[in-house]
């Protein structure tokens, strides 16, 4: 489960990355006046780490063995140390959709959410409540914090 979660949060964090690299006919950053800016330059950048964290967590707690009770057991089960690692790659890979959400209709917001899906407009104007489009520079930790709350509390329902 670990490894399936992590590799989610790396396609998630690249996804980030191609949407502030400059590409697509987006501004780089996502912001209108990179430079000064750095944007979500910097969520990218913690986005980036928690993938790598993911990758440290992902081998396998099996590997990591010892005799206990007075090497009357020979093999330990690590199922607990297993189950935190993933409760931990979980809440990781939560913060990093945080980030990609925010990346993400902060670039739609460029193109004009009027192109988009109707549900999509619907729920951009509903997590533009809790969390602006970025102009200048912020503390972007605190709109992460606010993603991944919006993340938490929404009831996420496609159409049909």
């Amino acid at each position: 489960m670990s490894i399936a979660l992590a590799e989610l949060g790396n396609i998630a964090e690249r996804r980030i990355y191609r949407l502030i690299s400059g590409q697509r006919e987006l501004p780089e950053f996502l912001v209108a006046h990179p430079g000064l800016n750095s944007g979500f330059m910097i969520p990218q950048y913690a986005a980036a780490s928690v993938v790598s964290q993911n990758k440290q967590l992902c081998t396998p707690a099996s590997v990591d063995n010892i005799t206990s009770s007075n090497e009357q057991e020979d093999h330990v089960s690590m199922g607990a140390n297993a189950a935190t690692k993933a409760l931990r790659v979980v809440k990781n890979v939560e913060y990093i959709l945080a980030i990609e959400l925010m990346s993400a209709c902060q670039a739609l917001e460029f193109r004009g959410i009027e192109n988009t899906s109707p549900f999509l407009q619907s729920l951009i104007r509903e997590y533009r409540q809790s969390v602006p489009y970025v102009e200048n520079d912020v503390l972007m930790y605190e709109l992460i914090d606010k993603s991944l709350q919006f993340i938490k509390n929404h009831n996420f329902h496609l159409p049909g």
